[in-house]
């Protein structure tokens, strides 16, 4: 029997994590196995108030809890910022397509990422943490407004710097307290020498202004449009291409991303808005 789309699954969350001053993680235990591929989304209920779409940050290689990080931006996101443990939900999905790891297989891939991007991207790293081998070697460069505002330092400081096969970079827009790395927006960090092109993918998320600009530096250091991977996750609404809400060209970010290539995109207007 096919899956009902509309079913959610029971689950409650069982941990709250504070991130930063406006982004917290939420870990949550369905009452069954659910998975998904990194890059996918899922649609969180918050009984009595409604729904909204997230990307999972955590592995997809654990199915029985799973840990959603949400900054406070709106009604349902300030409702869930309000939350404890113990407290139901429900989750239905998973939704669109994700990151073709399998592509990446023997390549260095070169990840940029800012903000609440880093969900998405905490997810991916896991999967090629898991898989470290197959690749060439895992190039971060992240930033933040802040180093306050960075999310998952426990590990982005910590563990992550520690992982053979993965270089670290990090950049805060504005320097407080006693920051000792690099001042500026994340472009400022990038560098054609960081990777061997011809042999590289990225992985742009983040602020659309802030993916905007890394796209202009990758192309300009020579990926292919084919080999820059953006997650647009915007305007997502019903999850299943029915509302229309989230059109971008031809495409359902939904349901045909929220994964693309810049190639797959790149001639529409407006895609950074």
């Amino acid at each position: 029997m096919k899956a009902n789309l509309y079913q959610p699954i029971n689950g409650e969350i069982v941990e709250v994590i504070d991130e930063s001053p406006t982004i917290k993680s939420f870990v949550i235990a369905p009452e069954q196995e659910f998975g998904f591929e990194t890059g996918q989304f899922v649609e969180l209920t918050l009984p009595g108030e409604g729904e909204a779409p997230f990307t999972p940050s955590s592995s997809p290689a654990i199915k029985e809890k799973m840990e959603i990080t949400i900054m406070k931006a709106g009604r349902i996101t300030a409702q869930l910022h309000t939350c404890q443990k113990g407290q139901p939900v429900a989750i239905r999905g998973p939704y669109g397509k994700g990151y073709p790891i399998d592509e990446f297989v023997g390549k260095e891939v070169y990840i940029v990422g800012g903000g609440v991007g880093l969900a998405p991207i905490r997810s991916l790293f896991l999967t090629l943490a898991d898989r470290i081998g197959d690749f060439k070697k895992v190039v971060c460069r992240f930033g933040a407004r802040t180093p306050e505002d960075f999310i998952y330092k426990h590990t982005l400081f910590g563990s992550w710097r520690e992982l053979d096969g993965v270089e670290m970079k990090l950049t805060v827009d504005e320097c407080n307290g006693d920051w000792d790395g690099n001042v500026g927006v994340v472009t400022t960090i990038l560098d054609p020498k960081d990777v061997d092109i011809k042999n590289a993918v990225a992985v742009v998320c983040g602020p659309p202004i802030m993916m905007k600009f890394a796209t202009i530096n990758l192309l300009e250091y020579g990926f292919d449009p084919e080999r820059i991977y953006l997650s647009m996750e915007k305007n997502m609404s019903c999850g299943i291409g029915k509302c229309g809400h989230c059109m971008l060209g031809k495409y359902y970010v939904c349901k045909d991303g929220p994964v693309f290539t810049y190639a797959q995109v790149q001639k529409y207007p407006k895609i950074w808005e």
